[in-house]
């Protein structure tokens, strides 16, 4: 009998969901509106249904062993999405609890950037290493670490917020209600937040200049700035140095082998990945310079989210095998 698990990634605006054997290779994979369900009960049901019509697709010999969601906000321990910012939901959404009791298997829940770190151990570049933090650059920034081969959810079940650690306490409003968090700054919109400041700075000309804020995008910026433009590239060096600038602190409490970058703002390849590199040296104690990688992370394909959300079951799995051993 083959062994599958579910795969799901909640985001704020589409939610994406995916059957996935061991190896990764993904035998069903849709995607529901998350923004279509004023009531979160209706998502629920929707994504129930959903997933009740792709196991229709699965081979005769396959089952279903476990379910993995990933999402904002969301606790190990509780299984439940805790006030997220980026969802119309709020409160406290009991959701492995209620993916439990609709199929009668285990679900296990995080936040999407703990799903991508362990997805990374499983799937990708981390296979083997024990220490190592995985940077999800998207809308925010999220973060997922990796201590002894472990990943490290804290005592609540919510460790990983780097993206709300302070860059300025004085600086850019965050929708967590601080003000000058990472995130503001390094992450997609933080990007663009960037361009925005340097164009009311700059007079030189730019590509950018007269592009919506909510129209402009990294694809956008990164094309820029490898066109040479002036705007863009100092967008790039300006949250390299920011980022840089965190993993240095970064380092010194974990002390991991490597550094993944995984979302759209990494895509940009060395736009971001110099600068971050250079500023980090640049602020690491010395004891620690030279021995950390920043690395692109493997998962850099449409079934990311799905995979590292499924890969949560295949860890449960494990460590629950090795625990009655």
């Amino acid at each position: 009998m083959k062994e599958l698990t579910v795969g799901i990634d909640i985001g704020g605006t589409n939610t994406k969901f995916g059957v996935v054997d061991r190896e990764g290779k993904v035998y069903h994979q849709a995607n529901i509106v998350t923004t279509d369900y004023e009531e979160f009960n209706d998502f629920f049901d929707a994504m129930a249904d959903a997933l009740r019509e792709g196991i229709n697709f699965l081979p005769a010999d396959s089952r279903i062993v476990g379910i993995g969601i990933g999402a904002a906000n969301g606790n190990y321990y509780k299984g439940t999405i805790e006030r997220a910012t980026n969802l119309k939901w709020k409160g406290v959404l009991p959701l492995a609890k209620m993916f439990s009791d609709e199929f009668g298997i285990p679900c296990i829940l995080t936040n999407d950037a703990n799903a991508a770190a362990v997805g990374e151990m499983i799937y990708g570049h981390a296979k083997g290493m024990k220490d190592f933090v995985v940077i999800t650059l998207g809308t925010g920034l999220g973060s997922g670490f990796v201590c002894g081969g472990l990943l490290l959810n804290g005592h609540h079940g919510i460790a990983g917020e780097l993206g709300h650690t302070s860059v300025n306490p004085a600086g850019r409003y965050c929708n967590c209600g601080k003000r000058g968090c990472l995130e503001t700054y390094v992450s997609a919109t933080g990007i663009k937040r960037t361009v925005y400041k340097l164009l009311a700075d700059h007079l030189e000309p730019s590509e950018l200049r007269g592009i919506s804020f909510e129209d402009l995008n990294t694809k956008m910026i990164s094309e820029a700035a490898n066109r040479g433009d002036i705007v863009a590239k100092e967008a790039f060096e300006y949250t390299g140095r920011i980022l840089g600038m965190k993993l240095a602190d970064t380092v010194v409490h974990t002390d991991p082998q490597a550094i993944f970058l995984f979302g759209g703002l990494a895509l940009a390849g060395d736009l971001i990945f110099k600068p971050t590199l250079y500023h980090m040296e640049q602020n690491l104690m010395p004891l620690f310079r030279g021995k950390v990688k920043i690395l692109p992370s493997a998962m850099q394909n449409q079934a990311a989210p799905i995979l590292g959300a499924s890969s949560l079951v295949w860890d449960y799995l494990e460590k629950t095998k090795e625990a009655i051993a």
